[in-house]
């Protein structure tokens, strides 16, 4: 059996002219956390519904359990939990009493599966408080909830962690670290809080305007990201050209226009500094720093950051 739960070959959305998703090729290892990050409108929710038959891909295939989507989806999605939408709970009804209907519809035993989901989210059974009572981070909970109730091998959660306050974020962070962890099951989260991404996630992928850019793993990425030396300048395009003319060195990011990054750290910093003001440049700070999940995001896409 292959090593990954999911898999896709050049999967493809198309919406007139527009490419949603651009001949994607997705791989997601069993029993381990997959954060898709991607800035809004990047593919990310369209992706997971094509994985989920929510949405018919323009082209390319799915495999999910070995087994393809378009033949075998009435055997695969009983084993899929999911939340890409809030679902359509009940204002008037508890967080108990919304799941016991979920669970009669879906054939399930009532008690046994509403209690066991909610002791998997921290939510109290049987508690009187109503849904219309409930915070963000409770209806969240409750959401992630409905999606495990069956107890499915397999969990898809599109912005799980989307608006919710620091604490209801370490919660939701640690459960879903849990459901790994213990429970062994493989998670497809996508978020654009990529600190948590980082906390979070066994491995990534970065997707922008439809096309996967990278994955790797966060042990890989961990070697791979960069040292750098963080240049605050009165002029980050004239540094740059020193950079170039007097160490030829092209290493580096200008990231605005008083700010440079230099990737390139064997160059000694009191060198740089000194023909920076020799040459005019003023300097207003000079620090080496680790690359965060954040600066690797802008160094694969090219751009600026997720938010």
């Amino acid at each position: 059996m292959s090593e990954y739960i999911i898999q896709t070959n050049n999967l493809t959305k198309q919406y007139g002219e527009q490419k949603s998703v651009s001949a994607m090729n997705l791989h997601v290892k069993k029993g381990r956390i997959y954060g898709l990050l991607g800035r809004n409108g990047a593919g990310k929710t369209t992706t997971m519904k094509m994985l989920l038959g929510l949405t018919k891909p323009t082209s390319g295939s799915i495999k999910i359990f070995g087994k393809s989507m378009e033949t075998n989806s009435k055997d695969i999605l009983p084993h899929i939990g999911s939340l890409i939408e809030s679902p359509g709970f009940y204002p008037n009804l508890t967080g108990t009493e919304n799941l016991r209907i979920f669970a009669e519809l879906r054939g399930l035993n009532k008690s046994k599966c509403v209690r066991e989901a909610l002791e998997v989210v921290g939510l109290p059974y049987r508690d009187k408080k109503l849904f219309a009572e409930y915070s963000l981070g409770m209806k969240q909970r409750l959401a992630i909830a409905l999606a495990v109730m069956h107890n499915p091998n397999l969990l898809i959660l599109d912005e799980p962690i989307n608006g919710l306050d620091p604490i209801g974020i370490a919660e939701v962070r640690s459960f879903i670290r849990e459901l790994c962890d213990v429970q062994g099951k493989t998670i497809l989260i996508s978020s654009h809080i990529l600190s948590e991404i980082e906390l979070l996630a066994d491995d990534i992928g970065i997707i922008d305007k439809g096309i996967l850019l990278e994955e790797e793993s966060m042990k890989e990425l961990a070697k791979k990201n960069s040292r750098y030396v963080n240049f605050m300048v009165s002029d980050s395009q004239r540094a740059a050209e020193i950079l170039r003319k007097e160490f030829e060195c092209d290493d580096f990011q200008i990231c605005d226009k008083n700010r440079l990054q230099l990737y390139n750290t064997t160059i000694p910093r009191s060198e740089i500094t000194y023909v920076f003001v020799k040459q005019g440049l003023e300097i207003t700070e000079v620090h080496l720093c680790e690359e965060t999940l954040e600066d690797y995001f802008k160094r694969v896409t090219g751009g600026e950051g997720i938010a």
